[in-house]
């Protein structure tokens, strides 16, 4: 975990004291040293805030290729860099990391070595020798990049705050905001400013203004997995126990444990020296924290519990909001945020955790709804989710279509551009016929985008690198090549090859045969409903009295009360919340 930030134009190095406060305005991600370089031809200016994970001598950047004048700032770690380095001739001192090769590899050869790395980054490189200034991010986002064009200038940054201190940038409600809690594609809550989206490269000709972007990878199109679920396994089973531990760092780290299958797996695989779970005193349901530690004890690591109350979520709510930069976020939110802060307090810099085989291999009960039906889920012990099937229910003689299911299980307020049924829709349409990869194409169209930046974020907030090892290369195109029967096979049992693996490693029988998802699943919005339900409307009306028109509707349907599966109460807080901080911000 680092940050970047930075400024390219013909004029660029007028503006070297401006480029330097944006990097101040995100040092909290990168306590090791904040820095910013110009390039030589002064058309370029690019910060960086430095975690030192890799090794703790490291020179913190900007880092510099003297012959050819190319100016690199990173965000993240290439977990391969040492065997790329070997396999294109790229030297490396003692000291060096991989954002050393990552330099020099840019200057041997162009934007195409980004097909070769294997990790999480985003990162800006200026080269004098094109006279462009080059943007990228890793392939599934995990590293999280915004920029905007000024003047003939272009502005660039991790966090979003960065830039709307950079300059004006007025609050725009997107429509999906209302429809699934945040926006979608590249846009943001802030006109002029976009996210780079993941696995592009955006290239700017300083003298031009002119501005290219391209995807560098896809999961689309790919030949499908032919053989056996047999050799299936065999070749997932090598592949999971080859690139889940080389995503271990040599320091002591801690891993998030929830007791579920995906987090109980890394627990085996990666032996963390310390586990963090998260328990609500009460709340039966969302505990998992028996298994939890029987997970710890099996691999000797040391377990911490961390118990948030609905006190903490009130103290909380305004830091965690001005670290996600604008409304986003999911069920466990809450949990991770205290997760991260616990972490941080006992003076760890990395923090492991489960994403990815959700959507990979049709781990939510939304994907078995779709693929089996609301009938045969329920048939199969899952009533509780009776509220979500529910979302199926239509007109006799109208059968809905495998997208119209898939968004409407996906939607959580209304579409009415229709926005987020087209994404679903080109998604599984972009599938050719593999309901399963369309799907997670949909994921990744849709919800995926607020799962993987809060995890940074939040993360980022308390200077932790968060790592998700099953989002490797190799692990995630072979997922996605699998045909549906190797990742489900029945309503209740999803991730089928992930655990078949983990029974081959030895874990406990009631981490595998589970069927119920929880994760860090909090009791927030039953709390906004009860014993929070008077602060919850206080803040929203206080909210209210200010907001511009734009963010009205999204305010008004919190002061309403949801059930399990609503979260319009919570969207609405943090959205109360995320207007405050914006007040705050402009008026400093």
């Amino acid at each position: 975990m680092c940050g970047i930030a930075g400024l390219a134009g013909a004029d660029a190095s007028r503006h070297e004291h401006t480029v330097g406060s944006m990097g101040m305005a995100q040092a909290h991600r990168g306590p090791d040293g904040t820095g910013h370089a110009a390039a030589a031809d002064g058309r370029a200016v690019l910060a960086m805030n430095t975690l030192l994970i890799v090794d703790p001598r490291a020179v913190p950047g900007p880092y510099l290729d003297r012959a050819s004048g190319v100016l690199l700032a990173f965000n993240g770690e290439i977990y391969n860099y040492r065997q790329q380095a070997v396999a294109w001739g790229i030297p490396l001192a003692a000291g060096e990391t991989d954002a050393h090769f990552v330099l020099r590899a840019w200057v041997k050869i162009g934007p195409s070595c980004l097909g070769g790395l294997d990790g999480m980054f985003a990162l800006a490189v200026y080269d004098p020798r094109a006279g462009k200034l080059f943007l990228a991010r890793d392939r599934l986002g995990e590293k999280p990049l915004y920029w905007r064009l000024d003047g003939g200038r272009l502005a660039f940054a991790s966090e979003v705050s960065t830039l709307t201190g950079y300059g004006s940038a007025p609050v725009v409600l997107r429509p999906e905001m209302l429809a699934i809690e945040t926006p979608v594609g590249v846009d943001t809550p802030f006109q002029g400013i976009q996210l780079l989206a993941a696995a592009t490269v955006l290239s700017f000709d300083v003298a031009t203004g002119s501005l290219d972007q391209h995807a560098w990878w896809s999961l689309a199109g790919r030949q499908p997995f032919t053989g056996t679920f047999a050799e299936a396994l065999a070749g997932f089973s090598v592949v999971l126990a080859e690139q889940v531990p080389l995503r271990a760092p040599a320091c002591d780290f801690a891993l998030l444990l929830s007791g579920g299958l995906d987090s109980s797996v890394l627990a085996y695989l990666m032996r963390p020296p310390v586990c963090v779970t998260v328990r609500y005193p009460g709340q039966d349901r969302l505990d998992e924290s028996r298994i939890a530690a029987r997970i710890a004890s099996d691999i000797g690591a040391e377990l911490i519990v961390v118990e948030p109350d609905h006190i903490d979520f009130t103290r909380v709510l305004p830091h965690m909001m001005g670290a996600l930069d604008y409304p986003m976020g999911n069920a466990s939110t809450f949990s991770e945020y205290m997760a991260y802060r616990r972490i941080a307090g006992l003076g760890l810099r990395v923090v492991v955790g489960g994403l990815g085989p959700d959507e990979f291999l049709m781990g939510y009960i939304r994907h078995a709804l779709v693929l089996f039906g609301a009938d045969a889920v329920l048939a199969a012990g899952l009533d509780a989710y009776r509220p979500l099937a529910a979302k199926l229910m239509h007109a006799a003689g109208k059968d809905l279509t495998e997208a119209e299911a898939a968004c409407r299980l996906v939607l959580r307020g209304p579409d009415p551009d229709s926005r987020i049924r087209s994404l679903v829709a080109d998604a599984i349409r972009e599938a050719g016929g593999d309901l399963a990869r369309g799907l997670t194409l949909a994921d990744l169209a849709t919800a995926w985008r607020p799962l993987v930046m809060t995890s940074d974020k939040l993360a980022s907030a308390y200077a932790l690198e968060r790592r998700s090892p099953y989002l490797a290369r190799d692990l995630v195109e072979l997922s996605y090549r699998l045909p549906a029967d190797h990742k489900i096979s029945h309503p209740a049992a999803g991730k089928r090859i992930l655990r078949e693996a983990a029974r081959t490693l030895g874990l406990p029988r009631e981490v595998w045969g589970s069927r119920d998802k929880l994760g860090f699943a909090s009791p927030v919005p039953a709390w906004l409903n009860g014993a929070l339900a008077g602060w919850a409307d206080a803040q929203i009306h206080t909210a209210l009295a200010e907001a511009p028109a734009s963010l009205r509707p999204l305010l008004e349907g919190g002061l309403k009360a949801g059930g399990r599966f609503d979260r319009t109460r919570m969207q609405a807080l943090m959205a109360a919340a995320w207007f405050h901080d914006q007040t705050v911000r402009a008026a400093a």
